[in-house]
């Protein structure tokens, strides 16, 4: 079994930009943590005093109605430690340094946060059937949008023959991210990662369920803490479970974030991330004739003589464009935003006056 040592907030990842925006609670007797563990609305969260089971005050959910304004794993907080109970009342969620969201599936416009405070981001994919390089480049374009550092990782090298080939793939659609292609399976090239593993710095793991995100984290923690099962489809193995996210400190320093495999990785944000990783096509773009120029039926559009002339794959310019407009029609919806959420505001206000009311006559 997996035991970690005695820690302080430092090895947590506690630095002088936490220590700062913390620095207003400390008159209130407040005690800082991390969030370590978060299922469904359920939060653990750590310090140097060990483990709390957090629960949210009612005064920080009726002030944050959305969901990108509670915790998620990594965020560090502001507590109040129920006494004689490894218990804490949560009053706020520090500003984080980076965030990486999604929206939420389904027509709701709202961001749902991943992951808080991560350094480095591990972009997995198997050199199997999940291989697929326009996934890589959504993955890696929201990634570089988080304000953390995308590192590609290719597994089960040991099971595909082309393995140089589509690691020479990702690299010519990835130029200035570092890619590698390993099998954690047999332990091979895993060791070269470990120069990510810094203390105080947090790497997240990003990708399909069967990548293999487990059986990494496990030759990291050199022990089986993160138990692995068969997948059904033919060429791949090693399925973790996990349905919850969850930070893990390593016995080397550093922590590790484990998430539960993606079906859907839908954009949040803004383009920034889409300009950095097709960075090719933003050059082209410069000699357009017409600046606000959106390469599809423009005359003088540089991307699309690019396109006729074969100096650009037809396939990558589509990936281009969908991601474009995916975050077009966010930005869209998102100016509808401000009227919904005051409504359901008011819905809320409205709610709690009535049943203010029937308690009084009851």
């Amino acid at each position: 079994m997996y035991i970690e040592k005695q820690i302080s907030k430092n090895d947590l990842g506690w630095n002088s930009f936490f220590e700062e925006h913390f620095e207003q609670y400390k008159n209130k007797n407040y005690a800082a943590m991390r969030i370590i563990r978060e299922n469904r609305g359920k939060y653990v969260a750590r310090n140097e005093n060990g483990e709390f089971l957090c629960e949210i005050t009612g005064r920080f959910r009726f002030e944050n109605e959305t969901s990108d304004k509670f915790p998620t794993v990594g965020d560090w907080v502001a507590t109040s430690v129920v006494p004689n109970e490894r218990k804490a009342m949560l009053h706020a969620v520090l500003p984080r340094k980076t965030i990486f969201s999604r929206k939420t599936a389904g027509e709701v416009t709202e961001e749902q946060a991943i992951a808080a405070n991560i350094d480095t981001v591990f972009i997995i994919t198997g050199l199997d059937s999940n291989f697929n390089i326009r996934r890589i480049e959504r993955y890696l374009s929201i990634v570089a949008d988080s304000g953390s550092l995308p590192v590609i990782i290719l597994n089960k090298a040991d099971l595909c023959l082309e393995a140089d080939t589509r690691k020479a793939e990702v690299e010519s659609i990835a130029k200035g991210y570092d890619v590698y292609a390993i099998s954690a399976y047999s332990q091979t090239d895993v060791e070269q990662l470990k120069k990510y593993i810094k203390f105080g710095e947090t790497i997240a793991f990003l990708g399909s369920s069967g990548v293999g995100k487990s059986t990494i984290i496990n030759s990291f923690l050199k022990t089986d803490y993160l138990k692995t099962g068969e997948v059904s489809d033919l060429g791949s193995r090693g399925r973790h479970t996990t349905t919850f996210r969850e930070l893990i400190l390593l016995p080397e320093g550093g922590m590790v974030v484990d998430t539960p495999g993606m079906r859907e990785l839908q954009v949040w944000g803004d383009d920034k991330g889409v300009n950095k990783v097709f960075d090719d096509i933003n050059d082209l773009s410069v000699n357009c004739r017409f600046r606000d120029c959106t390469h599809i039926n423009e005359p003088g559009c540089a991307v699309l003589e690019a396109l006729k002339n074969g100096n650009l794959d037809e396939d990558r310019y589509k990936s281009f464009l969908k991601l474009k407009k995916e975050y077009a029609y966010l930005a869209a919806r998102q100016t509808m935003k401000p009227n919904a959420v005051e409504k359901a505001r008011w819905k809320t206000i409205t709610k709690s006056v009535k049943q203010l009311k029937k308690l009084k006559e009851y």
